[in-house]
């Protein structure tokens, strides 16, 4: 039998595992948001299928919504939240304690505590913490512009919200030798027993802590 030449103009090349098809909005839908923060592919086919289902109401409103926020949000100069104004509305807000300032990792930390009502102060986000595995240092995050703020005079406390995590442990042992020399009060998070826990379910490490933080009862 004999044999056709290769044409390779005509050849059919199988996409590679996980490719999304160029031309399939779909499927370009669901690889974009199975990429966020707790969202899987099945769990993203769920919430597209949603969408499609009713687009009037669900899925044209939240692309003009992303769209306004894509345009609108910035980052704070003053603390790095993220807000559709600069400084943001908690940095303008008259009724802080402007000499309160919280270090956190990251805005959703921000977020996090002010939902909590917790904090009447002011922040301060680091965009991170330091890892020397993932080659994460001083400079990569928003150390120097702390430093600068403290300096200032303004600040009269600094309170370390970070992560009970190794890297926290690192970065908040960082901040406070480069906060040192300016007199200012650096304090941490008590860390401990939560509302309504047994001791007898806790880990070793929260024990240690909440025996460290103990106070007069």
């Amino acid at each position: 039998m004999k044999r056709m030449p290769f044409d390779a103009s005509s050849a059919r090349v199988a996409p590679a595992p996980g490719s999304v098809p160029p031309n399939d909005p779909v499927e370009q839908l669901v690889h974009l948001l199975s990429r966020l923060p707790g969202l899987g592919r099945r769990s993203a086919r769920r919430a597209v299928l949603k969408m499609l289902q009713d687009p009037q109401r669900l899925m044209i409103p939240l692309a003009r919504s992303l769209e306004a926020a894509a345009e609108a949000v910035r980052p704070c100069r003053v603390c790095g939240n993220l807000d559709t104004r600069d400084p943001c509305s908690v940095c303008r807000d008259p009724r802080r304690e402007r000499g309160l300032v919280c270090v956190v990792e990251g805005v959703s930390d921000l977020w996090a505590l002010e939902r909590a009502g917790a904090h009447r102060g002011l922040y301060h986000v680091l965009g991170g913490t330091l890892s020397a595995l993932a080659g994460v240092g001083p400079e990569d995050l928003s150390i120097q512009p702390l430093v600068e703020r403290v300096a200032g005079g303004e600040v009269e406390e600094v309170i370390l919200a970070l992560p009970a995590t190794v890297e926290g442990a690192t970065t908040g042992h960082y901040l406070v030798d480069r906060l040192r020399p300016l007199s200012v009060p650096v304090t941490r998070l008590a860390q401990g027993v939560p509302m309504g826990g047994a001791l007898d379910v806790l880990d070793d490490g929260t024990l240690a802590a909440a025996l460290r933080a103990r106070r007069p009862a």
